[in-house]
């Protein structure tokens, strides 16, 4: 379950970071898609460790 939630984290919080950036340009959407990726994995990772475990 630990590797679904971060999956999950990971996609949509990568895609948001993404969606913002490349109104700006190619690199910040890059850049952005990668922070968000990171902070989709801490929050799949401490959502299953709170609410599912």
């Amino acid at each position: 379950m630990n590797k679904l939630c971060i999956f999950v984290g990971m996609m949509v919080l990568g895609y948001v970071g993404w969606w913002m950036g490349a109104k700006v340009g190619l690199l910040t959407g890059f850049v952005l898609g990668s922070i968000g990726n990171f902070v989709g994995i801490y929050l799949g990772w401490r959502i299953n460790r709170d609410y599912l475990s």
